[in-house]
């Protein structure tokens, strides 16, 4: 028995893109929901990301733009690429459903989505869309408009880790989070709790009936008439947990936020929840910056990865969720080992041409005492300084040269695929190595968050280790097993399953409520 300190008709665990669209849902559809976040700030992992955009086939806003998109094509497209991964159901639920979702949200006034074309990342693939039209953003916001919420909301990320000042403009998905939490604020029966923990789900007659939580020290217990939503992303900032299912990478060089630790998936593991794909996460290559966290980067438009060997070992301009694969394997069978180098000349100065690296460089005169950039007027000296074979190096770049002047990469392709061009004007990046002196960079493996967790169906109910529907129970986001399975088929799956996956979990509560 449980003596309750508040009742609601749905609790939502987490404040990402997933908890605010289930907790925004719910509430629209006439349930008592409470949303609570574990840190200070809303917005998780989703109000990091600079674009904030979502993977939605055939949606309106992409519609508007033009696009002579098909659900046909879009669903040939993620089986293909993601094969036998995840359910098939999952995988027809999460591409026919974003569609209706953006028709749902564009009711609301709040909620204003614009094209940002993005191409898929398996661009070889028949069905890709390479025109980006699958991908659309949030529209940028005044931080005026949303009062004092610009305070709560976590980022950007310069802000975070740099101590930047908070910019006049919410953008991306710091825009998404302040869109939904002030849409959510004409709902009288919608409340928010920073620094509140999920500690245990309460189940009662094989019914998830409740949670206890703990809010500044302080534990109580809510009581829930329609089920617990669990949005609070993955395990990546918990190194224990990587270490257990085997995730490649360190927890200090997640994207994720310091409060991504897994407590949901393991309080739901607790009452019988099936997990699946606990090995995976999105994963890229990460700068790494002078406090020695390689950060999320992509858009490198010049230079060559270099391995310890002094060899070239990848696409550099490749979708990174592909290339942070491909280091992973090379880790794995002690082909490589980290860090490695981005080599490139001086023809752009002495910062490393990467077009996006999420978080700002700092001084020069920082990543050089770190030993994390090195420079010399040739490149056996550069290969001296960074631990390479010269002879190698000078071999590899010279190879690489002759690339350049044939205007085609004989080794791997570079400049070949759409998403390639997509930070060089269309243009291959093939830029030679040649102007002294010479620089290398130091990256590592980053990630954008776990993406293995608990199976759920295709209401996001979660499915316990006999197969069955845990009453009471719904997951989304990085807290559920990815329909994407070990791929990533486009910018915008991780924010788009999240916010689905949530709304069609708030839909299947008000269902059940009217039943």
């Amino acid at each position: 028995m449980v003596d309750w300190d508040e009742t609601c008709d749905t609790l939502v665990v987490g404040s990402g893109g997933g908890g605010v669209c289930g907790a925004y849902t719910a509430a629209r559809e006439g349930l008592e929901v409470i949303l609570i976040e574990a840190t200070d700030k809303f917005g998780g992992t989703t109000s990091l990301s600079g674009g904030g955009g979502s993977w939605f086939p055939c949606n309106p806003v992409s519609q508007r733009a033009g696009s002579d998109d098909t659900i046909e094509s879009a669903l040939a497209y993620y089986h293909s690429v993601v094969g036998d991964a995840s359910p098939r159901a999952l995988q027809d639920a999460y591409v026919r459903g974003g569609a209706p979702l953006i028709e749902y949200l564009e009711s609301d006034e709040w909620l204003t989505f614009v094209s940002l074309p993005w191409p898929d990342y398996f661009g070889s693939d028949p069905n890709a869309r390479l025109d980006g039209l699958r991908h659309i953003m949030p529209a940028p916001l005044p931080a005026s408009e949303v009062g004092d919420l610009h305070q709560v909301i976590r980022g950007p990320l310069d802000t975070e880790r740099l101590g930047a000042p908070l910019p006049d403009t919410l953008i991306g998905g710091r825009a998404l989070i302040g869109r939904f939490l002030s849409a959510m604020a004409k709902y009288p029966h919608a409340s928010m709790q920073l620094n509140t923990e999920l500690v245990e789900l309460v189940v009662e007659d094989n019914r998830v009936t409740g949670a206890i939580v703990e809010r500044d020290g302080v534990r109580s217990a809510i009581a829930v008439r329609r089920g617990v939503l669990l949005a609070a992303g993955g395990f990546e900032r918990n190194q224990v947990l990587r270490e257990k299912y085997g995730v490649p990478g360190a927890a200090q060089d997640s994207m994720g936020p310091r409060g991504n630790l897994g407590k949901a998936l393991q309080a739901a593991v607790d009452v019988g929840a099936d997990t699946d794909l606990m090995d995976q996460a999105w994963w890229s290559p990460g700068l790494t910056h002078p406090d020695g966290r390689s950060a999320f980067a992509l858009g490198v438009t010049a230079g060559i990865f270099v391995n310890n060997a002094g060899e070239r070992f990848v696409n550099e301009s490749a979708p990174y969720d592909i290339l942070g694969r491909q280091v992973i394997e090379l880790v794995n069978t002690d082909t490589m080992t980290l860090p490695f180098w981005l080599v490139y000349d001086n023809r752009s100065g002495e910062n490393p041409p990467v077009q996006a690296t999420n978080v700002s460089f700092s001084a020069s005169d920082e990543y050089r005492r770190a030993g994390l950039w090195h420079t010399a007027d040739s490149l056996e000296e550069l290969a001296d300084l960074i631990g390479v074979p010269a002879a190698a190096l000078a071999a590899t770049v010279a190879r690489y040269n002759t690339h350049v002047r044939d205007g085609e990469d004989a080794d791997y392709g570079r400049g070949e695929e759409v998403y390639d061009r997509s930070f060089s004007n269309d243009e291959k990046p093939l830029v030679p190595i040649a102007e002294g002196p010479f620089h290398a960079a130091a990256f590592g493996l980053s990630d954008l968050g776990t993406k293995g967790g608990l199976r759920t169906d295709t209401a996001g109910r979660v499915i316990n280790v006999a197969g069955s529907a845990i009453d009471g129970l719904h997951a989304t986001g990085n807290t559920m097993a990815a329909p994407s399975g070990r791929v990533y088929p486009g910018g915008g799956n991780p924010i788009g399953t999240s916010m689905l996956f949530a709304h069609l979990a708030a839909k299947n509560m008000a269902e059940g409520m009217r039943e």
